[in-house]
């Protein structure tokens, strides 16, 4: 019933531990605040560094779709974002086990 309950979900339930993998930014920001790893779909992380720059840019970019400025969405996926996606999720799965031993 509530919009965003999905999200709420995910954010009560992610731990230190937990990836998340979203291109959802807010909840992207959410995650990073409990402690969690979060990956976009194509491979990029979100960072506690990086977030910042990605709720802002977010934020222009809605603002330009609602002025017209601005349509359609992110170009199509490729066999090149699946193999960076891969990279980086091997990658973070690597960091955490680094970081628990």
């Amino acid at each position: 019933a509530e919009l965003d309950a999905a999200d709420a979900w995910i954010t009560e339930q992610v731990t230190e531990d937990d990836i998340v993998v979203s291109a959802d930014i807010p909840l992207a920001a959410a995650c990073l605040e409990k402690g969690a790893s979060v990956l976009g779909p194509r491979g990029r992380p979100f960072t506690e560094h990086s977030i910042g720059d990605a709720l802002a840019t977010r934020e222009l970019m809605s603002q330009l779709r609602e002025m017209g400025e601005m349509t359609g969405g992110p170009p199509p996926f490729e066999k090149r974002d699946r193999s960076t996606f891969l990279q980086a999720l091997d990658q973070m799965i690597h960091d955490i086990r680094r970081s628990r031993a």
